[in-house]
């Protein structure tokens, strides 16, 4: 194919546009950056080169447009793990689907005519920008075309040098005898067999330039740019190539293609079939390779390819799995400690005297509690508790103190050392200075209409919008995302409504007698059936409001136009995490920190709306309750979370396969194979960052109440890694590589969590379980002054918290006494500290009350302080980057500027020396006829 000097744009500006292309996209064509062809591109070419703009020919109906160049068509060679196209020499980058307008069975207001001419239109520009085609309809599908896109090695040297992409100088020799090497025979067995997966050689790298190709270690031609590089170069210029001109704004792009209908989908290829190794031997399988040694459940045990995964799929998606395989490490550690402070609690729970009293016929049986709702809630005796006391005592123990410390101090470890392994990283897979190399958005570039000065280089640059532009969508945006959580916060008031409401049905129609013969009653209590109810209500509406956020968080973020990926994800993952944050831990919170803390006292309660008696805790407190709303959530977010990722898409695969109309998986192509995969969503692994800060959150900022979170975390992260990767080697088409040198806005966000957790896990213990009280009872009620025992004890400990009610002294007159007509009774019992009736300041807060204030109040300032002060030791302990990385990255960055240093310092003497030779060669000349 001979390459053109100019573009082919559709000049629609007479006819109407009825496809729903959207806006993004769209600029005047005075003031789009173009992307230039590639023979017009010279070297030493860099980004800024693409606002010159090309004078580009714009043509009138289809059959005068004799410029079109169109990809060749050929017939399929029967060769089903071809990567080549038919001539078995270029290999297949990138493969566009389409399906014939000439064979649609609709045609609304010519719109496959509009189309076609769009897309012959695109394909010949990408011819014109040095792209080599070739088309070849399906063997399953006759309206159906695959074009096969192929960039020539000036092509990927050209934008190689365009992108910065860091290519290999020459082998690196800097590689250290790790310490633990002495090891290897113990983690052999945990290790991925290097006889099959063999291990990457290094290079000392730099981006890569023309005038310095001799530099570079270029072996072989065809495997110096590997298929991830050269996807990511041609998806680079598809992203960016126009197709149409209309009122003198230009469409490009082939995400916008794809999304108005014109293509079907566009992705680069797998190099074979997962569970085949290609019949190809110059293939290496490695998508094989990933499925045996990673996806496989038999591989379940072993550690991940790493190298492989980010060689195969890109740095992004090699960062996500390095750090969910630490974090699922680390988690290891935690879910050991949880696991034995949990023993602890059961099998000590025989000596929880408090929960023996609430279960002696005796004491408990004898203490009538006063009715927590209004008419149809009745006298209750506080042995009806029993079996929820029992159980609150393996959860509310020392134990849970000990580890809400350790996990202050985990949570520290495990951020630092990640920074450490993640520097490894950036080092290992070339990603150091990353932030240099990356461009922006097609979508920014399109929007770029206004002109300022650059301040640093004092030159013209465009932007797409004014400061005040900026400050307006700034504004409209946040405005949205408080918009949306405030109506989180109103459907978690309409959950408390409803408990508030439930609870006095289920308080009049559950028996409040314990019966030891029916097991269903002795734990469905009204708190328990309440909370159950409420908690499964409530996850319910979570999933709803996040299903509808995503889109509009999207929405909101596309508006701001983010100028580059990475900003553009981190600006998404703000917004999301803030929502979901909001979203998932909101009822959390109001359990833990507000449930049975401003209710008053039976005389005198408080009401929610003037109507809705707020509601108690159970008498040993709220923390079981917290508990039962932490594993609801956490179990179901990941069955749901699961279904999604495992049933649906193989579900939906399973039916494209029942729907082709011919052909059997052995004579289809390699593309045709991919196509009737999976695309990955537009936001690739966001959704599995999501999914696991938010259970690192709820690994964190509750565990006080629920010490077996991190071995349920740990559990569903070892399923986790082997669901992704089956998902991604099976059910998906391949992604297009990208690079990333972090986790991004992740890592604040988990810092954050981290600081927040060391408080929310001091106030649980200190105001949602009882250990404070209890403490003080036991260390200066218990004993004179104010106690009747001669030594410390926990005997007595519930008649000492539960203060007395006369139901005559209801005090609201604007109601009828609730409590009259439900028993012949006089005193009740609640929980509180206050003063008897009779007493000079009956029902107001008593000493002990005080006490235990003062008590919580001190715990959370000391637990604070240590745990911080350990925190921020850790910290400056523990540096970013090992002496060993920073060393390595010294050296090489010194090596490589050696390296080019000296090569150009050869090619500048060898030319002085060329130079010499003429001018020798002149003045010879010039001189010898004088001499003659």
């Amino acid at each position: 194919m001979q390459m053109m000097s100019r573009n082919v744009l559709l000049n629609m500006e007479l006819e109407e546009d009825d496809d729903e292309d959207g806006d993004i996209g769209d600029v005047p064509d005075s003031r789009r950056p173009f992307l230039a062809p590639h023979s017009l591109l010279p070297s030493g070419l860099v980004l800024e080169n693409f606002d010159q703009t090309i004078v580009c020919s714009t043509f009138g109906p289809l059959e005068d447009q004799q410029d079109f160049r169109t990809p060749e068509f050929e017939e399929f060679n029967g060769k089903p793990d071809s990567l080549y196209f038919t001539d078995g020499q270029r290999r297949i980058d990138f493969v566009l689907v389409y399906e014939d307008e000439t064979k649609k069975e609709t045609n609304k207001k010519g719109t496959n005519e509009k189309q076609r001419r769009k897309r012959q239109a695109y394909e010949s520009n990408l011819i014109c920008h040095g792209l080599q085609l070739e088309a070849t309809r399906s063997v399953s599908d006759d309206k159906l075309v695959f074009v096969k896109v192929h960039a020539p090695w000036d092509v990927l040297c050209t934008y190689a040098e365009i992108m910065h992409i860091k290519l290999p100088l020459k082998p690196n020799d800097l590689k250290t005898r790790s310490p633990f090497d002495t090891l290897n025979w113990f983690t052999k067995v945990l290790r991925v067999n290097e006889s099959v997966i063999k291990p990457e050689q290094e290079f000392f790298t730099a981006p890569f330039e023309k005038s310095r190709m001799n530099d570079f270690y270029i072996h072989d031609r065809d495997s110096f740019f590997n298929p991830a590089t050269r996807s990511r170069i041609v998806y680079f210029i598809l992203s960016r190539v126009k197709y149409q001109v209309m009122n003198n704004v230009n469409k490009f792009g082939i995400n916008r293609l794809v999304s108005s209908g014109i293509y079907k989908a566009a992705f680069p290829l797998h190099d074979c079939r997962f569970n085949y190794e290609s019949e190809d031997s110059s293939c290496p399988s490695e998508r094989y390779l990933l499925y045996r040694e990673w996806a496989h459940p038999r591989s379940i045990y072993k550690k991940q390819p790493l190298d492989l995964i980010r060689k195969y799929y890109g740095e992004k998606i090699g960062i996500y799995f390095a750090w969910l395989g630490y974090y699922t490490q680390m988690l290891l550690l935690a879910a050991v400690v949880g696991v034995a402070c949990f023993l602890y609690g059961y099998f000590d729970q025989d000596n929880c005297s408090w929960s023996k009293e609430v279960c002696d016929p005796d004491i408990g049986g004898q203490i009538l509690m006063c009715p927590q709702c209004d008419k149809l809630c009745p006298f209750w005796r506080l042995n009806v508790t029993c079996e929820s006391s029992k159980k609150l005592c393996i959860f509310d123990s020392f134990g849970t103190l000990v580890f809400a410390v350790f996990m202050g101090v985990w949570v520290t470890l495990f951020l630092e050392f990640w920074k450490r392994r993640q520097a490894e990283l950036e080092y290992e897979w070339d990603t150091v200075e990353l932030q240099q190399e990356e461009q922006p958005r097609p979508e920014y570039e399109a929007q770029c209409n206004h002109v300022v000065i650059n301040e640093i280089t004092q030159e013209e640059e465009r932007i797409p919008f004014t400061a005040c532009g900026k400050c307006i969508r700034v504004a409209l945006c946040t405005s949205a995302v408080f918009f949306w959580i405030l109506l989180i916060i109103a459907s978690v008031i309409g959950i408390i409504v409803y408990r508030l409401s439930v609870f006095i049905v289920f308080s009049a129609s559950l028996p409040n007698n314990p019966n030891g013969t029916d097991p269903i009653q002795k734990y469905l209590t009204p708190q328990m059936a309440t909370s159950i109810t409420a908690s499964i209500i409530s996850f319910i509406i979570i999933m709803i409001l996040n299903t509808i956020y995503e889109r509009v968080a999207i929405m909101i973020t596309n508006f701001e136009l983010p100028r580059t990926q990475t900003d553009y994800e981190n600006s998404l993952t703000m917004k999301m995490f803030l929502f979901q944050f909001v979203n998932y831990y909101s009822s959390c919170f109001y359990i833990a920190f507000f449930k049975g803390k401003f209710v008053g006292y039976p005389g005198d309660p408080v009401y929610w709306l003037g109507k809705y008696r707020n509601e108690e805790c159970d008498p040993g407190g709220c923390l079981l309750e917290l508990t039962t709303q932490l594993t609801i959530i956490m179990g179901g977010k990941a069955i749901w979370n699961n279904i999604q990722e495992v049933l649906l898409p193989w579900v939906m695969n399973l039916i494209g396969r029942y729907k082709r109309v011919s052909g059997s998986e052995n004579i289809t192509p390699r593309w045709e194979q991919d196509y009737h995969l999976q695309p990955m969503g537009k936001l690739g692994l966001f959704y599995e960052y999501l999914e696991m800060i938010i259970q690192f959150g709820f690994v964190t900022l509750f565990v006080a109440s629920f010490p077996l979170a991190p071995l349920l975390a740990l559990v569903n992260n070892i399923l986790e890694i082997r669901v992704d990767a089956w998902k991604l080697t099976t059910q998906y088409r391949r992604m297009v590589p990208e690079k990333a040198r972090d986790i991004g806005a992740w890592q604040p966000i988990m810092q954050g969590i981290a600081i927040l957790a060391v408080v929310t896990n001091a106030m649980i213990i200190a105001f949602t379980s009882d250990m404070i009280p209890r403490l003080v009872y036991y260390w200066s009620f218990s004993i004179p002054p104010y106690g009747d025992h001669s030594s410390y004890t926990m005997d007595g400990y519930i008649n000492n918290t539960l203060s007395v009610f006369n139901i005559t002294d209801f005090k609201n007159a604007d109601k009828e006494n609730p409590y009259i007509g439900l028993g012949d009774y006089t005193l009740c019992r609640y929980r509180d500290f206050r003063n008897p009736p009779g007493h000079p300041q009956e029902y107001k807060h008593n000493i002990y009350y005080w006490h235990v204030i003062a008590a919580k109040l001190a715990f959370i300032i000391v637990m604070e302080h240590i745990i911080y002060s350990v925190k921020f030791f850790i910290s400056y302990a523990i540096p970013d980057v090992s002496k060993i990385t920073k060393s390595k990255i010294k050296r090489e960055k010194y090596l490589t500027q050696k390296l080019l240093h000296e090569s150009h310092l050869k090619d500048l003497t060898k030319n002085m020396g060329l130079i010499a030779e003429k001018m020798g060669e002149v003045v010879d000349n010039s001189v010898r006829p004088k001499l003659e």
